[in-house]
């Protein structure tokens, strides 16, 4: 464990023996988020907060920690693992190294290309829910829901049109074996970076491109320092909401079916959420930089990049093994049922 762990968990331990007997039956629940205040995951987090103080009549209060509060995305998640935070919403693409498996949902040109769609199949997929799940828990983590933030955007000092465009460009990921492949494959030159980095690495051309949801793009400013934004369809940001399996298994079942009929009443709202931000942040950024290019390849552009695509499957394969090779067919066979 860290030093900053150990001291944080002291603090949670020091605070709790200090509490006066009349406080003793009230709890309180920390859920951490990697993105900043007025953010689709704050407003997840906001919601969620107030769903659970009104059912338990506040004898359950939440206090919500935004990017940066307790560290990184990758912090986040041992802190819930060790039960010093309660919940985490983190993405994806930084479970990479905690949860190899999870990266299946950074694999470009798999999913379908309906949000709609992707909001239903994040929802109900038994591939996710009964044996993706099972990864997680073997690192002590309880996946409770995972959703879909939008469609996936590059914003770039340059057109990319083609996987040729992309030659000696870096384009910044997030910390994830998976995405320097893909990205690699589609013919950039990955960058894995913070979050909180970005921008500068933007504006001093350390980086030339990165990839986001809309919503990230304006509440990170990113459009200020990039001169193109182009929807290529390659994915959508799928973020995850979890908790650590021995402070869960620790509830009574009470609070546990609480928290699990929250968190499915939760999907109605955050798929409103994200499609009012996707809109509303757009709308914004148009007004902020009205000379920005905007660009939507077309199904013949998006097909040349799709084909790359196809050997980054195999190097999810390399990194998780027949356990990947199992998850990877069932997503398939779930993604090709939809379709139909």
């Amino acid at each position: 464990m860290t030093t900053f762990k150990k001291q944080f968990k002291a603090l949670v331990l020091s605070t709790s023996v200090a509490l006066t007997p009349a406080l003793a039956m009230a709890e309180e629940w920390k859920f951490a988020i990697e993105e900043i205040p007025g953010s689709i995951m704050d407003a997840y987090a906001q919601e969620f907060k107030k769903r659970i103080e009104d059912k338990t009549k506040g004898d359950v209060t939440i206090k919500v920690y935004p990017l940066g509060t307790l560290g990184t995305p990758t912090e986040l998640v041992e802190l819930v693992a060790d039960g010093v935070v309660q919940f985490a919403n983190v993405s994806v693409g930084n479970l990479g190294t905690i949860v190899p498996e999870s990266q299946i949902f950074l694999l470009t040109y798999t999913l379908p290309s309906d949000s709609a769609v992707i909001s239903d199949l994040l929802t109900s997929s038994q591939m996710i829910y009964g044996e993706l799940g099972k990864d997680f828990e073997a690192k002590g983590l309880k996946l409770h829901t995972m959703y879909s933030e939008g469609p996936q955007v590059w914003t770039t000092n340059r057109e990319i049109r083609t996987p040729t465009d992309f030659d000696n460009f870096k384009m910044r990921v997030m910390v994830s074996p998976i995405l320097l492949k893909a990205y690699e494959d589609l013919g950039a030159s990955p960058t894995p970076l913070p979050f909180g980095e970005v921008y500068g690495a933007l504006q001093l051309k350390q980086v030339d491109g990165q990839i986001n949801p809309v919503p990230a793009i304006e509440e990170m400013k990113f459009y200020e320092v990039t001169d193109y934004m182009i929807w290529a369809g390659e994915q959508e940001l799928v973020t995850s909401v979890m908790s650590g399996t021995d402070w869960y298994d620790s509830l009574p079942a009470e609070r546990q079916q609480l928290i699990g009929e929250t968190t499915a009443e939760m999907q109605n709202f955050v798929q409103g959420v994200v499609t009012e931000f996707n809109e509303d942040k757009l709308a914004k950024i148009k007004a902020a930089r009205p000379d920005i290019k905007m660009i939507e390849l077309t199904e013949e552009e998006r097909s040349a990049f799709r084909e790359r695509s196809k050997a980054t499957h195999s190097a999810y394969i390399d990194i998780t093994g027949k356990r990947g090779q199992v998850l990877l067919d069932a997503l398939l066979a779930e993604v090709e049922a939809v379709k139909r």
